[in-house]
């Protein structure tokens, strides 16, 4: 059996919890705008998914856009490290108001999850797409058979 790859765990834990904290109607009025915009940028940096080590990995809808600012931070946003620390952080003061306590538990299992990926060895990787083949036009024009193709005997 292979080994589990913890940070696709703590991708998806951390995306939950950054719609938790920036959803819902209503939550854009009165003191709460630091909690959306933590959910915002922990949605921002968790939408695009890594590559996987081994198999194929689903490319979410729209990541390509999202993969090429997450690549201009370099290893601010590579680390696993860093991102369980952020987490982290930004848990604390989400713990104090009640309506968060959702999100905040969900980005303290986030934080867990990306540490153990940390201490394990992985890290962020792009999905990167292949370039498309061009077929080429010699190539492809095969000659006709020159024997006919086999006829079951008369009855």
């Amino acid at each position: 059996m292979g080994q589990i790859e913890w940070a696709m765990w703590a991708n998806e834990q951390a995306l939950a919890a950054g719609l938790s904290e920036c959803g819902g109607p209503g939550r854009w009025r009165g003191p709460g705008h630091g909690r959306n915009a933590a959910g915002v940028l922990v949605c921002l940096l968790e939408y695009p998914r890594s590559k996987r080590k081994k198999g194929s990995t689903m490319e979410r809808c729209g990541q390509k856009y999202l993969t090429a600012v997450v690549k201009l931070f370099g290893p601010l946003t590579r680390n696993y490290y860093i991102r369980a620390v952020l987490h982290a952080a930004l848990a604390v003061p989400a713990g104090f108001l009640l309506s968060t306590i959702l999100g905040t538990v969900c980005l303290g299992i986030a934080s867990g999850i990306y540490l153990l990926a940390a201490v394990r060895g992985e890290e962020w990787r792009p999905i990167e797409q292949k370039p498309r083949e061009r077929p080429q036009v010699g190539g492809t024009i095969k000659q006709p058979p020159s024997n006919p193709p086999p006829r079951p005997p008369p009855d």
